[in-house]
């Protein structure tokens, strides 16, 4: 018998919001895995608890993952948990996983906090099928281009980006779609600054340099309704 390798979904803004069941995991657990050490270490704080810490990220996944699986095989119950929210989604551990399975490591998902799902309720738009376009690319170039692509989905579309990619993505889309585009972009939720702001994609532009807004976000893009 080898140990449970638990994916665990954190707070995204409100340590409230952490479950029941993750804390409980999380305390007994016997490692936590990381993406980086500084908000790990503050769950832990917030949790009053004192754990063997691994980190795992974009950068060392390859070669950490292997060490991470030889623990397991110690019975070393282990949690893996992003930055904020549900791991592996748009974060490392896909590898971790794919040698989890190879080496019959059982994997247990414990759901809990995410920043899409709300976004996509509060924006008001028809979520009933929607495309997530996750994370664009850095580079101007390359970022105009895929947003070029996706003005032609007729399709509720998603975005995730940075803090301080935010005015330069609304930039993009206001030169490349429609101005009466309708979009919704959650900020910093379910923290104190939570803001979410709604309407053509110019005047939410404007709204953003005003206000000089920079916050953890999702864009929310009504392109079924397209002109």
């Amino acid at each position: 018998m080898s140990g449970i390798l638990y994916i665990v979904a954190t707070h995204i803004g409100n340590v409230d919001d952490l479950t029941f069941r993750a804390k409980k995991i999380l305390n007994n657990c016997d490692l936590i895995i990381c993406e980086e050490l500084k908000p790990a270490r503050q769950l832990l704080k917030n949790l009053n608890l004192i754990k063997e810490i691994i980190l795992l990220n974009e950068h060392n996944e390859k070669e950490i993952s292997p060490i991470i699986i030889e623990e397991l095989k110690k019975q070393k119950n282990s949690c893996l948990i992003s930055d904020s929210g549900t791991p592996v989604f748009s974060d490392p551990g896909q590898y971790l996983l794919k040698l989890a399975r190879e080496n019959n490591i059982l994997i247990s998902i414990i759901p809990g906090p995410d920043s899409l799902i709300p976004s996509l309720i509060v924006s008001g738009f028809d979520i009933s099928k929607f495309y997530f376009a996750g994370w664009l690319p850095q580079k101007s170039k390359e970022r105009k281009k895929a947003l070029f692509k996706l003005k032609d989905l007729n399709e509720i579309i998603a975005i995730m980006d940075t803090p301080y990619r935010l005015k330069q993505l609304l930039s993009d889309i206001v030169e490349i779609f429609h101005p009466d585009l309708k979009v919704s972009i959650a900020c910093d939720l379910t923290t104190t600054k939570e803001k979410v702001i709604r309407g053509n994609i110019l005047e939410v532009y404007q709204k953003v340099l005003k206000e000089n807004l920079k916050c953890e976000f999702v864009l929310v893009i009504d392109n079924k309704n397209k002109k």
